[in-house]
């Protein structure tokens, strides 16, 4: 895929974008997306093991050189042991308020710091870099549609379009696909975890994770409506 030296917690942010509108679609839910993307990774790197059900980390002075990732794998190493769900909402948006920092620094995202009502700090975001962007979308479009055989994908790639599917990414997935490759997506969620075993369980896990933050995150705005 194209920009694959980017971490799957930020593709997994930059395919939220929608190119044509210049806005990120599924906001509400997207802090967690992008912290099951960082679990993901840790996971298939090997640097997070499931011990009976709970995240943990396998060395502690073992270090990956992205900051995003190392950020989570230090929360996880300095908090008690919590079960995998647990980390996919846990002080989720510090994973996400990372991988955007991360974007800006390399130039995928623009940043401008403005203050709400006059009084509350904040920061709005710009896409920088749309066609990376469309790039990255195509080629997980292939994965999606069947263009690449499964067992030809690789775990990472599986993982973005799997856990994309979870979270329903509408830029990546409209709605009218998720039953069309209802049995593809599965696979690929197999294949996110072919490493061995235990990885199968973590990645259905979290991926499970996504969709039930997702849901109750449908739930709380139809009832605020």
């Amino acid at each position: 895929m194209p920009d694959d030296s980017l971490s799957l917690p930020a593709r997994l942010y930059l395919l939220s974008w929608d190119t044509e509108r210049l806005k990120v679609t599924g906001a509400t839910d997207l802090h967690h997306l992008v912290r099951a993307g960082a679990l993901t990774e840790l996971a298939q790197r090997g640097l997070l093991a499931d011990v009976e059900g709970i995240a943990t980390p396998v060395d502690p002075d073992a270090r990956t050189g992205d900051l995003v990732l190392d950020g989570l794998l230090e929360l996880v190493e300095e908090s008690r042991p919590r079960k995998w769900k647990a980390w996919v909402t846990l002080r989720a948006r510090v994973t996400l308020d990372a991988v955007r920092a991360q974007l800006v620094a390399e130039g995928y995202l623009g940043a401008e710091k403005k203050r709400v009502l006059g009084l509350f700090p904040s920061v709005e975001y710009e896409l920088a870099r749309a066609s990376a962007v469309d790039g990255l979308r195509a080629e997980a479009r292939q994965v999606l549609v069947g263009a690449v055989p499964v067992a030809d994908v690789s775990d990472r790639d599986a993982a973005l379009v799997a856990l994309a599917a979870a979270a329903e990414l509408r830029t990546l997935l409209p709605g009218k696909d998720r039953k069309l490759y209802k049995d593809r997506i599965e696979e690929l969620t197999e294949r996110s975890g072919a490493a061995a075993p235990a990885l199968k369980k973590v990645i259905q896990e979290v991926r499970t994770a996504v969709m039930v933050a997702v849901t109750a995150g449908v739930a709380t705005g139809a009832a605020g409506s």
